[in-house]
C-alpha cells in the first residue's frame, strides 16, 4: 500500500542524505522496493552493498514497528540467520526516525518472495527454531486472546464513507457477526492457558523469501509472545501440513500439541484482522467484487476445520504420533 506512493526527487534526496549522515552509508541507487504493506519501502545500493529501507508513517503502526527492532536483534544475538539483519546507526541504534516515519535500514536479501506448499515446510523448520529462543529479558508484547479485531472492524465499518463497500458489508451483516461472536467465543476459552508461548511471527508464509536453497522469513513488524497456534492456523485443515509442524517443532526439542481453540480463534482473529488492513488499502482501482470474494472464500477451509472440531477445548494429534 505504502510503497506505492509516489516519491519526489527531492524527498529521494533528502533520504540519501540523511542515510548519509545517520548511518555512514553513502550510496549512489535508491529504487522502490516490491515488498512492503504498511511500509513504505526502498532498495539502496552502496559501492559494495545492498540494503533494504523501511519507513512506517501511520500514527498505528509506528510503535508496533519501532517495538520489532529489539526482538529482531535479540534472535540475531541467538544465531537466527534467516531473517532480516539489522544495520545500526553511528550511535548504535536499531532505528531512527525521518520525516515523521520510524526509518529500519537492513542487509538486503536477495530472492523471490514465494508461497507454496513447498515452501511450508522449511517455513516451519525455521519457525519451531525461533521458537526455541529463550524470551527472557525481551520486551515483546504478549498474546492476550482479546478479540479487538472484530471491534475495530466494526469501528472501521461504521465511519465508511464509501457507499458501495457499505452496501456489500450490509448483505453480509449476518456473516460478519457471526464470525464476530465465534471470534468472542474462542478467545474466551483460549484466555486462561498461557502454556507454551513463543516468540512468534503471525505472517511467515506470507513473507518468505527464497534464493535458491536458501530460505528467509522477512517482516518481523508484529512478532508477539504467543502460542505456535498463531503461525500454524493458515494451513490446520491440511493433514499433511499438521504433521510437517509437528516433526519440525520436535526436531527442535518443542514439545506441543496443537490445541483446535487457539486454532480457530487464530483464524477468525486474522479474517476481521486482515479485512480492516484491506479496507484501509482500498483504492478506487480496486473492485467491491474483491472485498466479496474475500468475505466469501478467504481461509474458509481453516475456518470450517477448526471450527466444526473445537467447541470442546482439546488436543490435536499428528496422524504420525
Amino acid at each position: 500500500m505504502y510503497s506505492n506512493i509516489p516519491r519526489s526527487e527531492e524527498y529521494q534526496h533528502r533520504l540519501l542524505e540523511f542515510i548519509r549522515q545517520e548511518y555512514g552509508i553513502s550510496a549512489a541507487v535508491l529504487a522502490p522496493a516490491k515488498r512492503g504493506y504498511y511500509g513504505e519501502t526502498w532498495r539502496l545500493d552502496a559501492t559494495n552493498s545492498s540494503y533494504f529501507l523501511k519507513l512506517v508513517y501511520p500514527t498505528a503502526h509506528k510503535a508496533v514497528y519501532e517495538r520489532s527492532f529489539s526482538i529482531i536483534q535479540h534472535l540475531c544475538d541467538h544465531g537466527i540467520d534467516f531473517i532480516s539483519r539489522i544495520v545500526k546507526t553511528k550511535d548504535d541504534d536499531l532505528s531512527t526516525r525521518f520525516d515523521g516515519a520510524i526509518l529500519g535500514v537492513f542487509n538486503w536479501i536477495d530472492g523471490e518472495n514465494r508461497e507454496t506448499d513447498a515452501t511450508k515446510i522449511p517455513e516451519y523448520q525455521m519457525l519451531a527454531k525461533v521458537y526455541a529462543v529463550p524470551s527472557c529479558g525481551v520486551p515483546i508484547l504478549r498474546e492476550d486472546f482479546s478479540g479487538k479485531s472484530a471491534d475495530k472492524f466494526f469501528e472501521q465499518w461504521n465511519a465508511l464513507d464509501n457507499i458501495q463497500i457499505h452496501s456489500l458489508l450490509e448483505k453480509n451483516r449476518a456473516k460478519l457477526e457471526h464470525r464476530a461472536k465465534r471470534l468472542k467465543y474462542f478467545a474466551e476459552l483460549c484466555r486462561g492457558d498461557t502454556a507454551d508461548f513463543f516468540i512468534t511471527h503471525g505472517d511467515a508464509g506470507g513473507n518468505l523469501i527464497v534464493n535458491g536453497d536458501r530460505y528467509f522469513i522477512v517482516d518481523w513488524d508484529n512478532p508477539i509472545l504467543a502460542p505456535p497456534e498463531r503461525d500454524a492456523w493458515v494451513m490446520c485443515c491440511r493433514d499433511w501440513a499438521r504433521d510437517a509442524f509437528y516433526n519440525a517443532l520436535c526436531q527442535n526439542g518443542i514439545r506441543h500439541t496443537l490445541r483446535l481453540e487457539r486454532l480457530a480463534y487464530y483464524c477468525y482473529h486474522f479474517f476481521f484482522f486482515y479485512l480492516t488492513a484491506y479496507l484501509d488499502g482500498f483504492t478506487q482501482t480496486d473492485t467491491v467484487r474483491e472485498i466479496e470474494e474475500y468475505i466469501d472464500s478467504w481461509i474458509e477451509g481453516s475456518i470450517q476445520y477448526a471450527d466444526t472440531n473445537s467447541d470442546t477445548p482439546q488436543g490435536l494429534k499428528p496422524r504420525s504420533f
